[in-house]
């Protein structure tokens, strides 16, 4: 059956980008990003724990440094859609609600920083943002200084009331505004999504002026929507992979771990394949109140040392053999990292036989590797010659993560 996976590899054409020279993003940016858990709640009366107000940025920020999410990496807290007052102020300025930023983002800036994390906010490149509040369209200069003056580290700058021939011009541009502030500002892009449907995106185009950008549609908390990315991915790898790179990243949206639409096996999943894609990892749940299965997922550091790999590789789908699918990632080291997915759900756990001499990379094992498995629990497997046989106990929706490390014959031997 495993031999059947040689046929199955996906060729990935490569070619040379440059990159937003921002100096920015250099892995994968990790933070919390609130839209997939709390969107545009605005009634602070009914439900003053869950809307879109600065306390909820604050309690996220102190979340963050108290139970070990900013030591583990995760260092942007992120405002998405929703957060501004409805018109711009006096000079054309935006300006946040004032019922529910009373402070302004300024201050919040300050408090978030006082913590030793960073500050992310949202706008658009069109006329009003998904929501209906001001977009930044005609205001690319005065948004930018405004946000270098609140002392804001990520722009997520998204795409709707836009003319999509008009898109790259818009991104080009506010990408320039960014930089002549002179504050090191995260950008966020949302230019491929938006052009998805009438053309392929210039991803040349889009690496020089960003440094990460959604291709695809709004994650939802669901096992389904997270294989509607997966499969969308594997299908364009051809085109989206040879971007990535340290200062611009492929954006397969927010993690979901820790909300209620996923299965512990599929929080592995989307945490493994996350990982090999050399995804930002912006998680969109609540901090306040997650179990504890999913805190540890979250901040797995085998699982992290993954995605955040310096080598800056995006690994792509390889094979597809009897709802199994594999997935390879390069890291640094001469090392390579594997996902195997069970994409059967229906039924009980299924063995998966991996022989390293079938592995479309398999020059990394010859004549031997070190394998390690990290999820879905950590397991050290051992030396393993080309022709061994590795039988794999995976879960339906579930993944096994491993990472293989060449062995050199006079390492061996020295040993």
């Amino acid at each position: 059956m495993i031999i059947n996976l040689l046929m199955a590899v996906v060729s990935v054409s490569v070619y040379p980008v440059q990159t937003l020279d921002n100096g920015l993003a250099l892995t994968p940016t990790m933070g919390w990003l609130h839209w997939e858990r709390f969107m545009c709640n605005t009634d602070c009366d009914m439900d003053p724990d869950n809307c879109i107000r600065e306390e909820l940025y604050m309690q996220m920020a102190d979340v963050m440094v108290k139970e070990g999410w900013l030591e583990a990496g995760y260092e942007y807290v992120c405002i998405d859609d929703c957060w501004p007052h409805h018109q711009r102020d006096p000079q054309g300025r935006l300006q946040a609600d004032p019922k529910r930023f009373p402070s302004g983002i300024k201050k919040l800036a300050d408090y978030v920083h006082s913590k030793g994390l960073k500050l992310g906010i949202y706008a658009d490149v069109g006329s009003k943002t998904c929501a209906g509040y001001p977009g930044s369209l005609g205001y690319y200069e005065t948004d930018a200084k405004t946000f270098a003056e609140w002392g804001v580290d990520l722009l997520k700058f998204d795409g709707c009331y836009m003319n999509w021939t008009m898109l790259g011009e818009g991104y080009k541009n506010m990408s320039r505004a960014l930089n002549q502030t002179g504050r090191s500002i995260v950008y966020s892009c949302e230019w491929p999504l938006y052009e998805w449907a009438y053309h392929e995106p210039n991803y040349t185009a889009i690496r020089e002026t960003c440094n990460h950008w959604r291709n695809f549609a709004d994650v939802y908390d669901s096992w389904s929507s997270i294989k509607t990315i997966l499969d969308w991915t594997a299908t364009n790898q051809r085109f989206i992979a040879p971007a990535a790179g340290p200062g611009g990243w492929n954006d397969p949206d927010m993690l979901v771990i820790g909300n209620f639409g996923l299965s512990h096996n599929q929080q592995q999943s989307q945490m493994a394949l996350w990982a090999i894609m050399a995804a930002p990892l912006m998680m969109s749940n609540d901090l306040r109140d997650i179990c504890p299965k999913s805190k540890e997922l979250l901040q797995n550091r085998r699982v992290i040392a993954i995605n955040q790999d310096p080598l800056g590789k995006q690994g792509n789908r390889t094979g597809v053999v009897d709802q199994f699918e594999m997935w390879e990632r390069p890291l640094s080291g001469g090392r390579l990292a594997l996902a195997i997915l069970n994409r059967q759900e229906i039924g009980g756990p299924r063995r998966f036989p991996l022989t390293l001499a079938t592995l479309p990379s398999y020059q990394y094992c010859n004549p031997m590797c070190n394998v390690t498995q990290i999820l879905p629990m950590y397991q050290e497997l051992g030396v393993q010659g080309l022709f061994s046989k590795l039988l794999l106990k995976i879960n339906p929706s579930g993944t096994a993560l491993l990472t293989v490390t060449h062995i050199s014959i006079n390492a061996t031997i020295l040993s």
